[in-house]
């Protein structure tokens, strides 16, 4: 998408902002702001790859990430598009900082509508001050809330998104995994509904990756990859068996004090099964890090969001025998069902109960 073209989008909805508040208009300001920003720094992978002053680990990095594009479209069937030709070096830790927030004793999600994108289940933030002081706002109002940072971003299509920084201080596996899961973004999108995308997004990602690894990768890195998803899913299911006795406590007709004791006791012993968690990965802490924060709903919504109907997802792909294509056919026909519909359809899909949002 030209300059041109990104600037007059920002026009509309800077204008849709002020019809709607100057809260909102400011939200959108910095949002255009951060975005327009990415897109001006914006640099060819293939004109760096050409520089002789290019570092010479950002250059096997880039030269991987072109591999990995081509892979995407041509060997997972993913739009094949100018996103994630480009670079950018926004000299941070993260693109954006996502705050999510939920009520103090309930697991539903607060939910934010923009142009665009429509409804999501968390507000994006292009600096650490910008998301700290919402998020302030939201505790003040007695909301459960957790800021995020993300390395990693779709705008589904709409500009060409390049690869940032914060994206290659992960390993060549999780370059992988982030460009295979934006661009399932943008292979299919439905509007107002963050779980349907993000699950379906991480199931892409997931296939992705052990397609890629099988095609490209060493032995050693697979074994590696097969042990961290295997150490992944083992937190998510951690995770999701706590956040169902919460789902279960918030309906229960217990007063609100009770219902804050137990939530206390619940969270200790999540913390209290991690450390046993971990005993078992010979006392691997990759989770220590999210363990380390406050524990609240908010801070369960994300795993939530992207991992509810990853098993139905999966289950879909192998209806279709793994054909991609089909798969994403399926995904489609399901996404344009009425939200009901929809939501009935995957929990049919659904190999094994987990816990649900309410």
């Amino acid at each position: 998408m030209s300059m041109v073209r990104a600037f007059a989008l920002c026009v509309v909805a800077l204008l849709a902002a002020a019809n709607t508040g100057c809260a909102k208009l400011g939200y959108y300001t910095q949002a255009i702001g951060g975005q327009l920003e990415i897109l001006s720094k914006r640099q060819p992978i293939e004109t760096l790859l050409e520089d002789p002053k290019i570092d010479a680990q950002l250059r096997t990095q880039l030269a991987a990430v072109l591999a990995m594009r081509a892979f995407a479209s041509n060997d997972l069937a993913l739009p094949d598009n100018k996103s994630y030709r480009t670079y950018v070096d926004l000299k941070r830790q993260y693109a954006v900082w996502n705050v999510f927030a939920a009520p103090e004793l309930s697991l539903t999600p607060l939910q934010w509508c923009f142009v665009v994108v429509g409804c999501l289940n968390y507000r994006g933030y292009f600096s650490p001050a910008g998301a700290d002081k919402f998020a302030g706002k939201l505790r003040e109002q007695g909301y459960d809330v957790y800021v995020g940072g993300v390395t990693a971003y779709s705008t589904l299509g709409w500009f060409r998104d390049p690869v940032l920084n914060t994206m290659l201080r992960n390993s060549q596996t999780d370059v992988a995994a982030l460009i295979f899961h934006e661009l399932a973004h943008q292979r299919v999108y439905v509007r107002d509904d963050t779980v349907f995308n993000e699950s379906f997004a991480v199931t892409v990602e997931r296939e992705g990756v052990k397609r890629w690894l099988a095609r490209s990768g060493s032995q050693e890195q697979f074994q590696r990859y097969l042990v961290r998803k295997q150490r992944h899913e083992q937190f998510v299911d951690l995770v999701m068996r706590f956040r169902q006795r919460l789902i279960e406590l918030y309906a229960t007709t217990k007063s609100d004090a009770e219902k804050r004791d137990k939530k206390a006791s619940l969270f200790y012993e999540l913390r209290a099964d991690y450390v046993r968690l971990k005993q078992s990965w010979n006392g691997y802490g990759g989770y220590d890090e999210w363990f380390a924060r406050d524990l609240n709903n908010a801070h369960l919504v994300p795993l939530g969001l992207y991992h509810e109907y990853v098993p139905a997802f999966q289950a879909l792909l192998v209806q279709h025998d793994d054909d991609l294509s089909a798969f994403y056919q399926a995904v489609e026909e399901i996404g344009k069902l009425p939200k009901a519909q929809r939501v009935a359809r995957l929990q049919s899909l659904q190999p094994a109960k987990v816990g649900r949002l309410p």
